[in-house]
């Protein structure tokens, strides 16, 4: 297992129907307690560790989560609402770097409980035609609103799995 995809890389999917969207979905509305469950009562030197030498802090990826689902469902509501609108990337390295990312896990968690109620309430409520719906990004890709969707649940899932890891056997202290 490659341990920086421990749940595969993300494949964007291809005619995505509101079956699918309601997997992601329920994914998503499960996954709020799953982060809590493993990070409950973490001592600090847990917390600073690690799933692969250089990677992010398990306090590192839980703020990265809550920041990278804002920025994607801001772009979910952009796609579902303008025409022609581009979203700007975000430097992921920096913003685990700024002050806020050393604040208590909880107020992250919090952010991704109301977020992920939002984005259920997005995603059951996306129609057949909404999914083709799409937003530009600054490297110029076009993004639909099916990946959007697919993503916001494959990136949770994918850093709880980086969470797991950093608390196992295999995991690394900070360096």
């Amino acid at each position: 297992m490659d341990v920086r995809f421990p749940i595969g890389e993300f494949e964007a999917p291809t005619n995505s129907t509101l079956v699918d969207v309601k997997q992601w979905m329920s994914e998503i509305e499960a996954y709020s307690d799953q982060l809590k469950e493993t990070v409950h009562q973490l001592s600090d030197e847990q917390l600073e560790r690690c799933y692969r030498e250089g990677s992010w802090t398990v306090r590192q990826l839980v703020h990265h989560i809550a920041d990278s689902q804002i920025n994607l469902y801001e772009r979910l509501k952009m796609a579902l609402t303008e025409v022609d609108v581009t979203a700007f990337m975000f430097n992921q390295e920096r913003w685990a770097e700024l002050p806020d990312s050393k604040l208590p896990m909880q107020v992250s968690i919090t952010i991704l409980e109301g977020l992920n109620q939002r984005v259920v309430e997005m995603g059951n409520h996306v129609t057949e035609g909404e999914l083709n719906r799409s937003i530009k990004l600054s490297d110029g890709s076009n993004v639909p609103v099916s990946e959007l969707l697919a993503k916001l649940s494959w990136h949770e899932r994918h850093h709880l799995e980086h969470i797991k890891i950093a608390l196992s056997d295999q995991g690394v202290s900070k360096e």
